[in-house]
């Protein structure tokens, strides 16, 4: 019989199974992307038991004889703006929900989790006539607006569960210090949320990278599509550039893991901070 607190070796070994066995499922996709990505053969793709020939003809060809880098640098664009206007907006209103008292306070934070229930089919067509109406149609701009409207509620109720867990007593010494509410906000609150901002900066960016929706619809021309749409392009009733696409895959998954492993310190941190109230 095993100690308490300790696991016999029968359940450790069927643990250690369990672990590995769910790690192989989630890194297939991924490596079979990749290798596909490699096989520079046309049709290897349609003969999984063949490696074909392997090499970067299809990252060449992506990177040198499509509008990869262009629609690369709209998404980046896209996204990061997406992310600093929708956290600033989310932690703000967030901050104010949980520490001050006004009319509307409540409808506020339901209007938000109202807003986050509807998909973004729903929100496609009035989101599009607004755009069309303040000519932000085929624009940067209108692109971010509509997709704060995706990260803008989710960011709020998670931030304001955050700032609840965060001692009032830290607000009132700024206040005996001279500092006005942003001053506290910005000086004192912004440093001791920073792993739930952390979680909220990866969701809007992720969101908002991976957006294909609003992308598809608002951006007209081609040299203003995001990656979604862009990649889109090369699988059609026509056509199916399979190599182009996964080469393709794999360099977009590059800044989404760039961003996974700055933020990845305070990431699990602020998933579970911002659950309850201490």
């Amino acid at each position: 019989m095993s100690a308490r607190g300790t696991r016999s070796r029968l359940a450790s070994t069927g643990l250690h199974t369990v672990l590995i066995a769910a790690s192989v499922i989630a890194v297939f996709p991924v490596a079979w992307v990749a290798l596909t990505s490699l096989k520079t053969d046309r049709d290897t793709w349609a003969r999984p038991t063949e490696l074909g020939t392997l090499g970067l003809g299809n990252y060449g060809q992506v990177l040198g004889d499509t509008q990869f880098l262009t629609w690369f640098a709209n998404s980046l664009i896209v996204a990061t703006c997406t992310t600093v206007l929708g956290v600033l907006i989310a932690a703000t209103a967030g901050y104010a929900a949980s520490r001050m008292r006004f009319p509307g306070q409540r409808p506020l934070m339901w209007t938000f989790l109202i807003t986050q229930m509807f998909p973004a089919a729903v929100l496609i067509v009035p989101l599009y006539n607004v755009l069309s109406g303040l000519g932000l149609l085929n624009s940067y701009a209108g692109l971010v607006l509509a997709q704060c409207t995706i990260a803008v509620p989710y960011c709020a109720w998670m931030l304001k569960g955050y700032f609840d867990t965060i001692p009032v007593s830290i607000d009132e010494a700024g206040r005996i210090d001279g500092l006005s509410p942003f001053g506290t906000f910005w000086r004192l609150i912004v440093p001791l949320a920073r792993p739930g901002i952390s979680v909220t900066v990866f969701y809007s960016f992720i969101t908002a990278w991976g957006e294909v929706a609003f992308a598809g619809v608002f951006m007209q021309s081609e040299d203003h599509y995001t990656l979604p749409v862009g990649l889109a392009t090369f699988v059609s009733d026509f056509k199916a550039e399979w190599g182009l696409l996964t080469a393709s895959s794999v360099l977009v998954m590059l800044p989404a893991a760039v961003v996974f492993f700055l933020v990845q310190r305070h990431l699990i941190a602020g998933l579970t901070a911002g659950g309850v109230k201490s």
